[in-house]
């Protein structure tokens, strides 16, 4: 039985049988101890069931009856008057009864010398066991002990099957069983979390991989703990699962994530590195409608694709309609996947003026993808294609080499050109990369770097307190790089992100020129960021000036540059250039006196539609 793989319970009871058998009269019995000190019947076929029922579960210890003795003590133990031994005081009224007045117990070892079961014989005489009965125990201890430790064997082989080394947590197979295993009968009653270490890569590339490894020990020691008493694994790589069956977190699958996030992201030591980890949640409900387990699987495995994509270091719960969210997703990733290969990527320039003389002091490089039929969209209409980082980082490369090889071009002309700002997505940041791209891309054009500037939106540098983008754009200030933050004021930064995360430049959103009006509290805030951005040596540019009266507002409180459609939509290169060629701020000019008291302005036509935000051939005109 032991050697074709019978169950250990059935092989013990067999033998107990068999014993029974050759030694009438006698009753038999085979326990198992834990590793944690306790007793489990595996078999006793003659002995009443109150009797198991009572040691199941009971500590052993040296006074114990017969066996949790034998157990203690590690060797055999007899008890020749179960009536008057103090031993069995607690069990003895459940044996009497029955006829039993003598237990004759031997523990059973393992190869280590541990005792982990107990051999037993009941007698109905006040006895000590004899010679033959002696010698069929010695053979059963035996045999005891090989199917024991077989089972342990099996027992450890699935363990480890279903259990991951590095974190001790059920992996991917444990996972999947669990998952089988739910009941699918009363919506509401389980929920499912998949959490997504954020840039264990990287992580591994910067500090090495034991670093990493301590890391995912410790990230996943969080998890388990904020979860209990529901249960934790680890599915592989840098992904883990969590089962929520306690009613509270189930009903609070927001609080209930917010509770792992903040648990993991307490920064901690790995590899002699301080490190602040980070994760993204995806989870989804067992809910009406709702066929098997498997389908809420697949719903959380798309709220944590559609996490990754929005902004990873947050939590996003299912809803019916995301999947058509991720589906318009990916065709625009493919889109503009295709776009680069077929070279219809664009750079459109819009100009940065002094807002006192209107020359031209610098242009922002604006990505435009033209269709297949010659439509020309702006970066907005497939901005979703830059959460994909593949896709992210060729559109990146795309626009570096198309902007130095313009910025070549106006210098080759005389043009007193002064710098271009070019727009980094979240997902460049995580290359590790992106100087060496940068360099690389003006390097090949020989065009010094004192002409570029870095653009970074207010949502990609502050919106998720990710510690990379800021370690990037130190790096990138450390090499002699300018970084302007764009759309500052759209909710995310506040002056005191000034001092923490210094910059060069503050674009201040179109939403605070907008309102700009003599008297007004829009105007009352940026005068007083003016002034604080004066004292912290940072140029500032307004963004969004459409009306003659903003850009006066805006001289008159001390404001230099603009940009807005008043001087002009974002335009082709060679329209680009035919304003650089007439408005370009010659070197050494600070000032230029305005005709008739009013600045020029470089203006395009507005009947263009907004999303085009491209001139046509005579859409370009100069008023005075």
């Amino acid at each position: 039985m032991i050697a074709t793989g019978v169950s250990l319970e059935a092989t013990v009871d067999r033998l107990c049988v068999e014993l029974e058998h050759l030694l009438p009269g006698i009753a038999c019995s085979v326990l198992r101890v834990k590793d944690n000190g306790t007793l489990y019947p595996l078999a006793a076929p003659s002995l009443p069931q109150n009797f198991s029922d009572l040691i199941d579960g009971l500590m052993i210890g040296p006074n114990v009856g017969s066996c949790g003795s034998a157990a203690y003590l590690g060797e055999a133990v007899v008890v020749t008057d179960i009536g008057n031994d103090a031993r069995w005081s607690a069990f003895r009224d459940h044996l009497l009864p029955h006829g039993f007045q003598a237990c004759w117990s031997v523990p059973i070892f393992n190869t280590d010398g541990t005792v982990f079961g107990t051999f037993a014989l009941y007698f109905k005489q006040k006895r000590m066991p004899r010679a033959r009965e002696k010698q069929l125990v010695s053979a059963s201890i035996h045999l005891c002990a090989i199917a024991l430790e077989r089972h342990d064997r099996v027992i450890e082989r699935e363990r480890r099957a279903s259990i991951d080394g590095l974190t001790e947590l059920p992996n991917r197979s444990g996972f999947d069983l669990a998952l089988s295993r739910l009941s699918c009968e009363q919506p509401g009653t389980w929920a499912l979390l998949l959490v997504d270490l954020d840039n264990l890569k990287m992580i591994n590339d910067t500090f090495g991989h034991q670093a990493g490894d301590e890391l995912l020990q410790s990230v996943a020691q969080r998890i388990r703990t904020s979860v209990l008493p529901d249960h934790a694994f680890r599915l592989g790589g840098d992904e883990f699962a969590v089962i929520l069956q306690e009613a509270e977190a189930v009903a609070d699958l927001s609080g209930t994530a917010a509770k792992i996030l903040d648990a993991i992201g307490v920064v901690t030591s790995c590899g002699g590195h301080r490190i602040q980890p980070r994760a993204t949640i995806g989870g989804a409900a067992f809910s009406p409608g709702d066929p098997d387990a498997e389908t809420v699987h697949r719903h959380a495995d798309f709220a944590l694709y559609h996490a990754k994509e929005i902004g990873r270091g947050g939590f996003v719960r299912y809803w019916p309609g995301i999947g058509t969210a991720i589906k318009h997703r990916i065709e625009v990733i493919q889109d503009v996947d295709v776009a680069l290969d077929e070279g219809r990527i664009e750079a459109h320039y819009q100009p940065l003026v002094r807002i006192n003389t209107g020359e031209i002091i610098g242009m922002e490089a604006l990505c435009r993808l033209r269709k297949p039929d010659g439509h020309l969209v702006s970066a907005g209409a497939f901005h979703q294609a830059t959460t994909d980082v593949d896709v992210a980082a060729k559109l990146t490369e795309g626009m570096l080499a198309l902007v130095a090889a313009d910025v070549r071009s106006w210098l080759d002309r005389g043009i007193p050109f002064q710098h271009v700002g070019i727009n980094i997505s979240s997902a460049d940041f995580h290359s590790g990369t992106l100087y060496d791209r940068i360099k690389n891309a003006f390097g090949r054009e020989n065009v010094p770097l004192k002409h570029v500037v870095i653009e970074v939106t207010e949502s990609v540098y502050l919106g998720h307190e990710d510690p990379i983008v800021a370690q990037e754009i130190e790096a990138l200030r450390g090499h002699g790089l300018r970084v302007a933050l764009d759309d500052f004021g759209t909710g995310y930064a506040s002056l005191t992100h000034l001092l923490t995360v210094p910059v060069d430049i503050l674009k201040i959103d179109r939403s605070f020129v907008s309102e700009l009006r003599q008297g007004e509290r829009g105007l009352a805030i940026i005068a007083g960021l003016l002034g604080i951005a004066r004292k912290l040596d940072i140029r500032v540019v307004a963004e969004g000036i459409e009306t003659e009266e903003q850009a006066l507002l805006l001289d008159e409180n001390g404001c230099e540059l603009g940009q807005g459609y008043l001087y002009s939509r974002a335009v082709s290169r060679d329209d680009a250039t035919e304003l650089l060629l007439k408005y370009a701020q010659q070197s050494g000019t600070d000032t230029v006196q305005p005709k008739c008291g009013m600045p020029p302005r470089v203006i395009t036509d507005r009947t263009i539609p907004e999303d085009e935000e491209a001139l046509g051939e005579n859409g370009l005109r100069a008023v005075s």
